[in-house]
């Protein structure tokens, strides 16, 4: 089983999340690439820690939206969305090179992330634009979802990724932001969840629904307080349970 977090996320002189402890603790790290959080040196600071500690760099692309953090839907023409999320892993891609390493695989984030797991115009360009600069990397996504089945059309590998920390609609959706039941707060809550997923892949919706959840890769966010030691929690319970941690890139 994999475990990833998003990482990269400060801007400028604003910091989010301590990424060299989450570092320790992950095998992927979604990294920041600039349009939605991150910049320069903290991309360049994050793919040279994940190199030294064997960590898969993955390239978290997301809507240019610094102020809202890639949290709010932006309408895109095909061809521009697209275009931006090639650029986005492309800026990535140097800064592994010069830390020795390569991107593993291209996650969505944020808004990018949920308008693409329904919407198929959306979902397309992120499509094209990892098969059009490399149709080897995989794409870490909700599975079932729209952007799954389309990549999977596309001939591109599809991992399936679960949210220990989030909730879950029944239709298997993510409960949005700011609304009632979104974010899951208590920490032996998420560590059985994370399990759970893991183990039995399945997950609780929050009406008691019991969902499928055929996942490859758990997530913590980085930017959760106390995601250090959630992630850590969350390593050690799922060696418990037998599960071996590996990147899956």
């Amino acid at each position: 089983m994999d475990l990833n977090a998003d990482l990269g996320e400060g801007f400028g002189t604003w910091r989010l999340g301590d990424d060299d402890a989450l570092l320790e603790v992950v095998t992927s790290a979604n990294v920041a690439c600039g349009f939605h959080a991150g910049d320069a040196g903290t991309m360049r600071h994050v793919c040279a820690g994940a190199a030294e500690r064997g960590v898969t760099v993955g390239a978290q692309v997301g809507y240019r939206d610094l102020a809202g953090f890639g949290r709010r839907r932006i309408e895109y023409a095909f061809a521009e969305l697209r275009d931006e999320i090639v650029y986005q892993v492309g800026a990535l891609a140097a800064f592994c090179r010069l830390a020795g390493t390569r991107i593993g695989y291209v996650k969505p984030h944020g808004a990018l992330y949920t308008t693409a797991a329904v919407e198929e115009s959306q979902a397309a360009a992120v499509v094209a634009a990892i098969s059009a600069y490399d149709s080897k990397l995989p794409v870490l996504c909700a599975p079932g979802s729209v952007l799954a089945q389309l990549a999977t059309g596309a001939g591109l590998r599809v991992v399936a990724e679960g949210f220990a920390d989030r909730g879950y609609r029944p239709d298997g959706t993510l409960v949005p932001r700011g609304a009632p039941g979104a974010l899951i707060t208590d920490v032996d809550e998420v560590v059985a969840r994370a399990v759970r997923m893991a183990r039995d892949h399945t997950l609780v919706a929050i009406d008691g629904a019991v969902l499928p959840a055929p996942v490859e890769s758990i997530c913590v966010h980085g930017d959760t307080p106390g995601a250090v030691e959630l992630a850590g929690r969350i390593r050690v319970a799922l060696a418990d349970a037998g599960l071996a941690l590996a990147p899956f890139a």
